[in-house]
């Protein structure tokens, strides 16, 4: 950050925590944070979780964030605040949004929902803030990733299509054991809709959608095997972005091999109905553990031929460990997730962006490359 800026943080989850944690150690001028919660008691625990892990000297104060109605102190927080960093749940992504258009606020979220991306690009189409939707990891880091390959190939080869763009990210723990081979390094809020809704693809040029789970492929990336498989959300908006120039572009998450067919399982036990979504998330929640020990596993790839007519194809593969900042260490999902948050919520304060931002909007070098995103992700070439 260029300046001084009050930084609103709505929610009190680990991505909050990591949030505020990474504004405060590596913030060029240290911000002050408010972190709210629809309990105070949460948000209390987090605002002290930041002071204690920052080696900087940065205030953080806890406010009640209320959710149907707007309290004098929320009020004197959003009116002093530069922006709100959304680390709710995506559900509530459009109610905030309205809260940040209401007090001239710079917002950026983090959630793979389609409609409620859909709804803020609708009632922000206009703001004389700036809106930076889907920036966390992925859909987030990933696309920017995958359109920056995308653009290298084109101008390395002198075309302007490409046979494939294909980027894939799991949040996976280090080891996977049977029955379901996986494991919660986050919240399992939001794994189900993801599995479920359909997911927004380009076959032969055009946009379209297919079922979730419906193109399982197996990928070996630094020799070891991965399932990966169609889910909701994690494409962004590059479908619309590059249609008519990427013949087949999609988005997949990779799983250690067996958990897709378990899920599997459990879908035809459940059936397809109105509430399929929250009873896969229920036996999902009830059957697999939660575990701290994470890793992120990344990769993307662009296909297509040069000038020559000769097949080439341009690869990059991450694999991302748990990290120490400031007095703690975090996860390698909390990191991830809040690096590209910060990093939008910079790009947003120190260049006064009004309207919608996409992920294909982004200039990839500039963000791949920049100062809360190298430290976890490194320097992309």
């Amino acid at each position: 950050m260029k300046k001084h800026y009050n930084i609103i943080i709505a929610g009190a989850g680990g991505i909050a925590e990591a949030t505020g944690l990474i504004l405060a150690e590596w913030s060029q001028v240290t911000p002050t944070i408010f972190v709210g919660n629809r309990t105070l008691a949460k948000a209390q625990s987090v605002a002290e979780w930041i002071k204690k892990g920052t080696t900087k000297n940065c205030t953080v104060e806890a406010f009640y964030f209320a959710e149907n109605k707007i309290t004098a102190q929320m009020q004197a927080v959003l009116t002093k605040g530069d922006i709100i960093l959304d680390c709710l749940p995506g559900s509530e992504a459009p109610r905030i949004a309205r809260l940040a258009r209401e007090y001239h606020l710079h917002y950026a979220n983090l959630t793979e929902y389609v409609a409620e991306t859909e709804e803020i690009k609708s009632l922000a189409k206009e703001a004389k803030t700036g809106f930076i939707l889907q920036t966390g990891i992925a859909p987030g880091y990933i696309n920017v990733l995958a359109n920056s390959l995308f653009q290298k190939f084109c101008s390395e080869h002198q075309t302007d299509t490409v046979e494939k763009l294909e980027f894939k990210v799991g949040a996976l723990t280090k080891n996977a054991v049977a029955p379901h081979y996986y494991g919660f390094t986050w919240s399992p809020v939001g794994v189900a809709t993801e599995y479920l809704k359909k997911a927004t693809v380009l076959r032969n040029y055009k946009k379209t959608e297919i079922p979730a789970l419906s193109e399982r492929t197996s990928v070996i990336l630094n020799g070891i095997m991965y399932e990966a498989d169609l889910t909701s959300g994690g494409a962004a908006d590059l479908p619309d972005a590059l249609c008519g120039k990427v013949r087949n572009l999609n988005y997949k998450t990779l799983r250690f091999p067996g958990h897709y067919d378990w899920i599997h399982k459990q879908l035809i036990t459940i059936g397809n109905h109105e509430n399929t979504i929250q009873e896969l998330q229920n036996i999902m929640q009830k059957k697999i553990p939660l575990i701290e020990e994470d890793q992120i596993i990344l990769y993307a790839a662009v296909e297509g031929r040069d000038k020559k007519g000769i097949l080439r194809r341009k690869e990059v593969h991450k694999c991302i460990l748990p990290q120490r900042i400031g007095n703690y260490t975090l996860r390698a999902i909390q990191t991830t997730t809040s690096a590209p948050l910060v990093q939008s919520a910079q790009l947003l304060l120190d260049n006064n962006l009004k309207g919608i931002i996409l992920q294909s909007q982004l200039e990839t070098e500039s963000f791949l490359n920049g100062n809360f995103i190298v430290p976890v992700y490194g320097k992309t070439e």
